[in-house]
C-alpha cells in the first residue's frame, strides 16, 4: 500500500489569529487576558514562529468568539449575513471563587465602547468591580432572583424585571441577596 504525503503547506494560523484580533480592536494584552494564553504566545503565533496546539486554537476560537475553524481556514470568509453564535462558543469568564459566571454576548470589537454580558450570581455570590473609565455607566436589569447593587455608601434592591443605572467608574458590588440563583443582563457603556 502506498501512502501520500500532503505538500500543502499547514494553515496559517498567526495571520488568521491577527486579522480577527485586530478587526476586533483587541491589543496582544487584551485577548492574552480574555483567551489564559500568554502575551509572548501570542506574539510568536502571529509571527507564525510558534504553531498553538488545538488546545490554544480552541481557547483563541473561543474569546475571539469564533468557530476554530475559522482560524484554520486559510482563506478570508465571505461576510455572513446573519450570523449566529452557538452558545457553547461565547467566551465565559468564570468568577467560581466569588460565585458568579459572567457570559460575554457583546462582541469584542465593541468592547471599548459597549460590553453587554449575562451575569449569573450563586445564592451569597457576588461580582465586585473597581471603578472603569471615567464616565462609564452600568445598567443591570433583573431577569431572575433577588440581587442588590451597592455603589458607595449606597445600596439599592432591584426587582424582578428592572433596571438599575448606575456609575461605573465607581466602585461597585453586583449582590445576590436571595436564597436561589439570581441571573441578569449586564450593559457597560463607555464614553
Amino acid at each position: 500500500m502506498k501512502t501520500t504525503v500532503s505538500t500543502n503547506a499547514p494553515p496559517e494560523v498567526g495571520a488568521a489569529l491577527q486579522r480577527l484580533r485586530l478587526a476586533r480592536g483587541l491589543t496582544l494584552e487584551d485577548l492574552s487576558r480574555i483567551a489564559g494564553v500568554s502575551k509572548s504566545m501570542l506574539s510568536q503565533i502571529e509571527r507564525e514562529k510558534a504553531n498553538p496546539t488545538i488546545a490554544i486554537t480552541w481557547r483563541l476560537a473561543n474569546a475571539l468568539g469564533v468557530p476554530i475553524g475559522e482560524l484554520l481556514a486559510t482563506a478570508q470568509r465571505e461576510t455572513e449575513t446573519v450570523r449566529v453564535i452557538e452558545a457553547h462558543e461565547i467566551p465565559t469568564l468564570p468568577g467560581h471563587h466569588a460565585g458568579y459566571v459572567l457570559r460575554i454576548l457583546g462582541p469584542l470589537e465593541l468592547a471599548s465602547k459597549y460590553e453587554w454580558y449575562e451575569l449569573t450570581l450563586a445564592p451569597g455570590g457576588e461580582l465586585a468591580s473597581q471603578g472603569h473609565d471615567p464616565g462609564a455607566q452600568e445598567h443591570l436589569t433583573l431577569l431572575h432572583g433577588s440581587v442588590e447593587v451597592e455603589v458607595g455608601a449606597d445600596k439599592k434592591k432591584i426587582k424582578l424585571g428592572s433596571t438599575a443605572r448606575y456609575p461605573g467608574d465607581q466602585q461597585h458590588i453586583i449582590r445576590n441577596v436571595g436564597k436561589t440563583e439570581a441571573k441578569a443582563l449586564l450593559v457597560v457603556i463607555h464614553r
